[in-house]
């Protein structure tokens, strides 16, 4: 169950899907990214020679950028202290100036040392399927009472 308010740990079943977030990482977002980052630019994220140097198809998207952009996905349902630990796997490069299309679904419910503890599966694809990421977040919810 999404909403604009607290979701609460009785909120949820299994099964409930989370997002979609569509986001897009923009050649601008990514340079903007390593700069704050301390990335020095050119790199193989904001360069096409650096990238081809680095046998990539073009830049792409950091991976810290990435888990970001998935971490919002949580953090924008869950509340800002809600995330736990984010785990993935890269299974492509990320490209920039494409749609991403982040989703989760929720696995697992549990009450663990006093906390009500959700389990998602997370995945980052692209508008064609591509699966670019895949993982799990945990996360922690509050309970009505």
């Amino acid at each position: 169950m999404i909403n604009d308010g607290q979701i609460y740990f009785e909120d949820v079943e299994l099964g409930d899907e989370i997002g979609p977030l569509e986001k897009v990482a923009s050649d601008e977002g990514v340079i903007d990214f390593c700069t704050l980052w301390g990335n020095p630019v050119p790199n193989r994220f904001t360069s096409e020679e650096e990238a081809a140097k680095a046998n990539l198809p073009g830049p792409i998207v950091p991976g810290v950028m990435s888990m970001s952009l998935m971490a919002q996905l949580i953090t924008d349902w869950a509340g800002p202290d809600g995330l736990k630990d984010l785990d993935v796997v890269f299974r492509q490069p990320v490209p920039h100036n494409k749609p991403l299309i982040i989703t989760g679904t929720i696995n697992d419910t549990r009450q663990e040392d006093g906390e009500n503890i959700v389990q998602c599966d997370v995945l980052m694809t692209g508008t064609a399927g591509e699966r670019y990421i895949i993982g799990t977040a945990v996360v922690s919810l509050p309970s009505r009472s």
